[in-house]
């Protein structure tokens, strides 16, 4: 707003009250403006949710000056067999260099939590149940793939709720299939509200935009990055709207470069590289703590 200077001249009282009505409307105006402006884009500039209840993953965070790294492993009760036909990535680990096999073609059973397992914790950690499956599945996949990097299930529901309160942020929720009833579909990354500016890539394909990219997704993935990383939790062509195709690309996205994810200097190395941002990880953390903190 431009600054209004009094040059010595008497406020008329109406026209007092007038202005600063008016000025009071423009800074709440502005303030909506601003928030729809900050819809989460993951890997440029962020600015997400707040004000969200148990219903949608909401919790009570520890303050960040009380945590000095990762939460420990949280632990996931396996089914005792892999879903049917489900499959997961090859032997390739997961960003190794220059031609590692980064979207693994489907070979084995996709390890699952527990009926009873996820019942618990969703109950505990207000995490929608089938958000919370696919965060789950994705730790034992990447325990069974990657097992160096011992990521675990709060990181990425911290990631999932800061980026889209898990799913949920666009209006919808993620259906039994793992998918979003509603796409979570960011603004367009065109170099305004402090996002950084990146030219289509995908010609639309994943996000509608056939001018800039957007983040999609219940993860927040850009299509270039979805390109490198995306990968299907149960074969086939992956698909950033699925909760289990995005968390476990995202764990894989996590895990690159060999990061130990129980080390606090690779952690935030992690996160910083999937959002380069202090409050960012400031928030993911906090949320990662307070849901491996009641599980």
């Amino acid at each position: 707003m431009a600054h209004h200077e009094r040059r010595g001249a008497r406020w008329n009282g109406p026209l007092a009250a007038v202005c600063v009505t008016l000025a009071v409307c423009l800074l709440l105006t502005g303030g909506i403006v601003y928030a729809v402006g900050r819809i989460s884009t993951a890997m440029d500039e962020w600015g997400g949710p707040v004000g969200a209840g148990a219903a949608d993953g909401g919790i009570a965070t520890p303050p960040v000056t009380d945590l000095t790294g990762p939460p420990a492993r949280a632990e996931v009760t396996a089914e005792d067999e892999p879903s049917a036909g489900s499959a997961v990535g090859g032997d390739g680990a997961a960003g190794t260099g220059p031609g590692a096999d980064e979207r693994q073609s489907p070979a084995s059973g996709a390890p699952r939590p527990t009926a009873a397992w996820l019942d618990e914790v969703s109950e505990a950690t207000g995490i929608p149940r089938r958000a919370l499956e696919g965060y789950a599945s994705a730790q034992l996949v990447m325990d069974e793939r990657q097992p160096s990097c011992r990521l675990s299930w709060p990181t990425l529901a911290g990631i999932g709720y800061v980026e889209s309160r898990h799913g949920t942020y666009a209006g919808g929720e993620i259906g039994p299939d793992g998918t979003t009833t509603v796409d979570v579909i960011g603004i367009p990354l065109d170099g305004a509200n402090n996002t950084q500016a990146i030219a289509d890539t995908d010609g639309g394909e994943l996000d509608g935009d056939e001018r800039w990219d957007r983040a999609v997704g219940p993860m927040q993935f850009i299509p270039r990055t979805w390109e490198r990383w995306g990968t299907a939790l149960e074969g086939g062509a992956p698909d950033p709207h699925d909760i289990d195709d995005a968390a476990l690309s995202a764990a894989r996205y996590l895990c690159a470069e060999g990061r130990d994810l129980t080390v606090a200097a690779d952690w935030e190395s992690a996160i910083l590289a999937y959002n380069r941002s202090t409050e960012y990880v400031n928030d993911v953390l906090a949320y990662a703590h307070a849901y491996a903190a009641v599980s």
